[in-house]
């Protein structure tokens, strides 16, 4: 059983940033892994996602702002979340799954969710 644990987020101020960890226990069972975060009209909307290769992608609302990274020593992947806005206010969710896709359906393992909140 894969377990995904986050933990960093909190309370910042516009501008401010954050750095969310996720730590897989049971690895090398996936090979991707992502943050969702819930959207409009979407229980859990794509954020990020550092592919097995080692290449990644972003959501476009935060390319340029926020950058995935993974620790395999540890077993944790971050997300480093510069120039926060209001509108990335939500639970970040951590998942691991085998397919290459940014769909929720590719994604086997979920954490239990960090609250990040941006205040203005």
């Amino acid at each position: 059983q894969v377990q995904l644990v986050e933990s960093g987020g909190g309370l910042v101020q516009v501008g401010g940033s954050l750095r969310l960890s996720c730590s897989c226990a049971a690895p090398g069972r996936t090979n991707n892994t992502a943050w969702f975060r819930p959207a409009p009209e979407k229980e859990r909307g794509f954020v990020a996602v550092g592919w097995s290769g080692g290449s990644t992608y972003y959501a476009g609302s935060v390319k340029g702002r926020f950058t995935i990274s993974r620790d395999n020593a540890k077993n944790t992947v971050y997300l480093q979340m510069n120039s926060l806005k209001p509108e990335d206010t939500a639970i970040y969710y951590c998942a691991a799954g085998r397919l290459r896709q940014i769909a929720t359906s590719g994604y086997d393992y979920w954490g239990q969710g960090t609250q990040v909140t941006v205040s203005s």
